[in-house]
């Protein structure tokens, strides 16, 4: 196996009725929207990759995260395959800017019902319903949205 799996975190934070996005640049996914996250660090749990990862992107706290699904992410062009843990997570406090301005180059809240485009592949597998468990994760932030 030349490019073995990684595990990747991506973190759902819904204020307001909306979701925080970042704009990617610099890695794989470059130009397109995401939730904050990324790579699971050896030792670490899940829920501490969400913290930090949220924290260093954008200087958000975040609280009582949960585990919400799991998706099977391939980037055929890049050739990386990611399985990424989906985790949601309440904003504790602060006011989220690009804080890593290497990883993202902007950072918004956007409506449900009108987010931007081009998606981040794991998100766009999130919202159509290619988790698992299967529809879960976009039924939750349909609910979220109403």
């Amino acid at each position: 196996m030349t490019h073995p799996p990684r595990v990747g975190v991506a973190v759902i934070i819904i204020k307001d009725a909306r979701l925080l996005l970042l704009k990617r640049r610099h890695a794989h996914g470059a130009g397109t929207w995401a939730v904050p996250g990324g790579h699971l660090e050896y030792g670490e749990s899940p829920e501490e990759c969400a913290v930090r990862e949220v924290r260093e992107e954008t200087s958000l706290e975040i609280a009582d995260t949960r585990f919400l699904a799991l998706t099977n992410d391939v980037f055929d062009t890049e050739e990386r395959h990611y399985i990424t843990i989906w985790l949601e997570a309440l904003c504790a406090h602060g006011l989220p800017r690009v804080a890593a301005p290497l990883e993202a180059s902007q950072v918004e809240w956007f409506a449900l019902d009108a987010l931007p485009r081009p998606l981040f592949l794991p998100l766009r597998h999130l919202l159509s319903g290619k988790s698992h468990p299967p529809h879960a994760a976009a039924a939750r932030l349909r609910r979220a949205s109403a």
